[in-house]
C-alpha cells in the first residue's frame, strides 16, 4: 500500500442469505476487511466500506425448497440474521445493503445491457443439466459430484469448495440433481457467455506484473502469495466462455425480449451489489458515488475468502474492463478456509458456532472472539480455531498482558496522585521497557511509543494481522516491562520525581495501546479511551504520541479504572465443547430420522460389469499441492497400478501402506493433477465424514475377485 490514494473503496464478500454467518465466515473475510478500513479510518483517509446479503442464485431457492418456503421468505429471514451478527461482531460498513433492493435490480440490468449493446457477449445454444423430476434446468449450485480436480464428492457444479477450484456442471463425476438426488439428463438451453477466453493475456500481465497497457496500476508483490497461486492455476488451464445468465425464476430478470425464464448468472449479479451499495450510500449521504468506482485516484479493495478468488481477480475485472468506465481491483486479500476442533466446518453436520448464537451467550466477549479468530487467522493456509486456545489466549494474552498491564497503571495512578495526571521533570532518566537499566528520558519513551503504534500499522498495510496483532501484545509486554524495570512501588518511598515521568510514560503507553487496538478490539479501546478521559476522534495513527502528549497534561484528571477482560475458567470451555458436540449429534439424529437418498436403481447387469479385486497398498506419497489426494501404488497380484484418492485428509501416507483394499480395476482411467490413475479404491464415510477403508476380514491373495 504505497501509493497514496485520494480515495478507497473497501468490499467485504456479499453473503449468500441462505443461512447464518458463522465464525469460519468472519475469520476469512470480514474481520480482515474491517481491520483494514478502521486502519484507513484513523489515517484520515475517505473510505467507503460496503457489504449486502446477496439474495439471488441457486442456493437461495434449495434452502426455500428445504424450509417450505419462498424465495423472498427466505431472504428477508436471513438478511436480518446476518446484518444483527455483523452489527453485534463490530462490522464497521458505511451500508449493508441488499441485492433484493429496486436499486440493484435497476443498476445490474442496466449493467448487462451496457456490455450486450457494446456486443461483449456472445449467445449460443448449449447443452445442460435437466431434472426431469422437477422438469426444470438445473442451475449449477443444483448438481452435485466428484470434483475432477481434488477428487471431493460433494463439489458443486460451479466450484469445489474443498479446493476452490471454479468449475463447469459437465466436468463434475457422477453428476446428481440436488433437488430429487436423480442423475441429470441434457438438454438444450440458449445463453448468453462472457468470452473469458480473449482475456488471459491481460489477465496475466495485470495480476503478475501489475499492468494494464503498460501502465503501472499496482504492485503485485504487495499481492498475497495463496491469491495468487490460485489466479496462475486458473489462467494456466486456460479460460474458456462462461455463460452470465441462468434459467430460473429467482433473481435479476434479461433485460431482453427474448429472454423470458431467464436472469442473470448469481457471479455477474452478486459483485455488481458493491456498485449499487455504494450507489445507496451515496443517496443516503448526499455524495456522488461514482468517484468510488471510477476515478484512478481511487483503490478497490475486496476481501474474500478463498472460495471466492478467482471471481473477483478474474470474472469480476473482466466484467469491468469490458463496460470501461470502471477501475480494477487494487487487491484482492484472499484468506483459506479457518477449521474447528479438528475438523471441517459443517453447518449441515451441526459443527460450527454461528455468530448470532455465540453473541446471544456471550453478548460481552464480542472483542475476545473477534482477538483470537484474527490471532488464528487463516491468512496463506487453512487454521483452526478451538476453545481450548481460545481460553489459551484470553487468559494469557489479554488478561495477563493487556489487561494486567493497564489495570496496574489505571490503579497505581489512582492510588498516587488520586488519578490525576502530575507535572513531571522532563529531564529525569528512567529504564526503558525492553533492557534493564538501559535508562531513556520522557521524550524518547514518547517516540518509542509511535514507533509500536506504527510496527502494528505496518503489518496491517501487508494484511498481516496476525503478525500485527502479535505487535500489538508486544507493546502491552514493553509497558509491562516498563513497570517491572522501574518499581515505582518501591521508588515512590525514595524518588517521587522519578515516579511521576515513570507512571506518565506508562499512561502514554496505556493511550499509546488505546489508538493501536482500535482496528482489533473497538469496544476495549473504547473503555481505554473511556477510563482516560479522551475523546478517540481527535487521534489519528501517524501522530498519535504527539497528540497524546498534548491531551495528557499535568493535571488532566483520568476515570475510574475498569476491568477490561474477564478469565475463562475450564468450565466455560466444557460447556463449549460439550454443546458442540450435542449439537452434531442431534444434526446426524436428524439426518439418520429423514429419508435417505439412494440413486437411481440400476439392473443386475449393471452391476456385474463392475469388477472388484483385492490389492495391497505398496507405496504411498502424498501429491504436491494437493491437501487431499495421495498417490498409492497397488499390488493387484496380477500386476501394479497407481490409483490417485481423496483420502489424504484422514490417513497419512507412512498410515496406509501394506494396507489390504477393494480396487474397482475396470473404471475408465483419468487423470488428476497430471497423474493417470487406474481404478477406485472403495471407501465409507461415517457420521462424522470420516473416511475408512472397505477391507476384506482377514488377509486375502491380492487380485481375488470381490463378489
Amino acid at each position: 500500500m504505497k501509493r497514496n490514494f485520494k480515495r478507497y473503496t473497501v468490499t467485504a464478500a456479499l453473503p449468500y442469505a441462505n443461512g447464518p454467518i458463522h465464525i469460519g465466515h468472519i475469520a476469512g473475510a470480514y474481520i480482515p476487511a474491517d481491520i483494514f478500513v478502521r486502519y484507513l479510518r484513523l489515517q484520515g483517509k475517505d473510505v467507503v466500506f460496503v457489504c449486502g446479503s446477496d439474495e439471488h442464485g441457486a442456493a437461495i431457492t434449495i434452502q426455500a425448497k428445504k424450509e417450505g418456503i419462498s424465495p423472498k421468505e427466505i431472504v428477508d429471514k436471513y438478511h436480518q440474521i446476518i446484518k444483527s451478527a455483523f452489527d453485534g461482531i463490530d462490522m464497521s460498513f458505511d451500508i449493508y445493503h441488499r441485492t433484493s433492493s429496486d436499486l440493484h435490480h435497476e443498476t445490474s440490468s442496466a449493467y448487462f445491457k451496457k456490455l450486450y449493446d457494446k456486443g461483449v457477449f456472445i449467445e449460443k445454444e448449449s447443452e445442460q443439466y435437466y431434472d426431469e423430476t422437477f422438469k426444470q434446468f438445473l442451475a449449477d449450485r443444483y448438481i452435485k459430484g466428484t470434483c475432477p480436480k481434488c477428487d471431493y464428492d460433494s463439489a458443486y457444479g460451479d466450484q469445489c469448495e474443498n479446493c476452490g477450484s471454479t468449475l463447469s456442471p459437465t466436468e463434475l463425476i457422477n453428476p446428481v440433481s440436488t433437488l430429487s438426488g436423480a442423475t441429470p439428463v441434457i438438454k438444450k438451453t440458449t445463453h448468453w457467455y462472457l468470452p473469458l477466453n480473449n482475456d488471459t493475456e491481460w489477465l496475466l500481465d495485470w495480476i503478475n506484473n501489475g499492468k494494464l497497457n503498460n501502465e503501472k496500476l499496482h504492485e503485485p508483490a504487495e499481492w498475497k502469495k495463496n491469491v495468487l497461486g490460485q489466479c496462475n492455476s486458473w489462467l494456466k488451464d486456460g479460460l474458456q466462455p462462461r455463460a452470465i445468465t441462468r434459467d430460473l425464476d429467482w433473481g435479476v430478470k434479461v433485460p431482453l425480449a427474448n429472454a423470458e425464464g431467464k436472469v442473470l448468472y448469481v457471479w455477474l449479479d452478486a459483485p455488481i451489489g458493491y456498485i449499487s451499495a455504494t450507489k445507496q450510500w451515496a443517496l443516503d449521504n448526499n455524495k456522488d458515488w461514482e468517484p468510488y468506482w471510477k476515478d484512478e485516484d481511487t483503490a478497490l479493495y475486496h476481501f474474500i475468502g478463498k472460495d471466492n478468488i478467482v471471481f473477483h481477480t478474474i470474472i469480476f475485472p473482466s466484467l469491468l474492463k469490458a463496460h470501461g468506465d470502471f477501475i480494477l481491483p487494487q487487491n484482492v486479500p484472499g484468506n483459506e478456509f479457518m477449521n474447528m476442533e479438528g475438523k471441517k466446518i459443517s453447518t449441515s453436520r451441526g459443527w460450527v458456532i454461528n455468530i448470532h448464537d455465540y453473541l446471544e451467550q456471550h453478548p460481552t466477549k464480542t472483542d475476545e472472539l473477534r482477538y483470537v479468530l484474527t490471532a488464528n487467522m487463516p491468512e496463506t493456509k487453512d487454521s483452526e480455531f478451538t476453545w481450548k486456545d481460545f481460553q489459551s489466549r484470553i487468559n494469557g494474552e489479554l488478561v495477563a498482558t493487556f489487561g494486567n498491564f493497564v489495570n496496574r497503571v489505571m490503579v497505581l495512578m489512582k492510588k498516587y496522585y488520586s488519578g490525576e495526571v502530575p507535572s513531571i521533570n522532563i529531564n529525569l532518566k528512567i529504564n526503558n521497557g525492553e533492557t534493564e537499566g538501559n535508562s531513556t528520558d520522557f521524550k524518547a519513551e514518547l517516540k518509542t511509543i509511535q514507533d509500536k503504534i506504527n510496527r502494528v500499522g505496518e503489518s496491517i498495510e501487508k494484511f498481516r494481522y496476525r503478525e500485527a496483532l502479535s505487535r500489538l501484545i508486544e507493546f502491552a509486554s514493553y509497558g509491562n516491562g516498563l513497570l517491572q524495570f522501574n518499581e515505582p512501588w518501591k521508588k515512590i518511598k525514595e524518588d517521587e520525581e522519578t515516579v511521576k515521568v515513570i507512571m506518565l510514560a506508562a499512561v502514554n503507553i496505556v493511550a499509546g495501546l488505546a489508538v493501536a487496538s482500535q482496528p482489533f478490539l473497538p469496544k476495549t479501546a473504547e473503555k481505554l479511551f473511556k477510563m482516560l478521559s479522551l475523546n478517540s476522534e481527535d487521534f489519528t495513527w501517524g501522530n498519535a504520541a504527539e497528540i497524546i502528549q498534548q491531551k495528557l497534561i499535568a493535571g488532566h484528571q483520568l476515570n475510574e479504572p475498569e476491568i477490561l477482560f474477564e478469565k475463562i475458567e475450564d468450565e466455560f470451555v466444557e460447556k463449549e465443547i460439550e454443546k458442540l458436540n450435542q449439537m452434531a449429534q442431534n444434526a446426524a439424529a436428524m439426518g439418520s430420522e429423514s429419508k435417505v437418498e439412494i440413486k437411481d436403481e440400476i439392473q443386475y447387469d449393471d452391476f456385474s460389469k463392475m469388477d472388484f479385486r483385492i490389492g495391497t497398498i505398496i507405496e504411498a506419497e502424498k501429491v504436491p499441492k494437493a491437501d487431499k489426494l495421495l498417490k498409492l501404488t497397488v499390488d493387484l497380484g496380477f500386476e501394479k497400478r497407481t490409483i490417485v484418492s481423496g483420502i489424504a485428509k484422514f490417513f497419512k501416507a507412512e498410515d496406509v501402506l501394506n494396507k489390504q483394499v477393494m480396487v474397482l480395476v475396470n473404471l475408465a482411467p483419468r487423470k488428476l493433477r497430471g497423474i493417470m490413475s487406474e481404478g477406485m479404491i472403495l471407501m465409507a464415510e461415517n457420521k462424522d465424514g470420516e473416511l475408512k477403508f472397505v477391507s476384506p476380514e482377514g488377509l486375502t491373495d491380492n487380485g481375488s475377485s470381490v463378489s
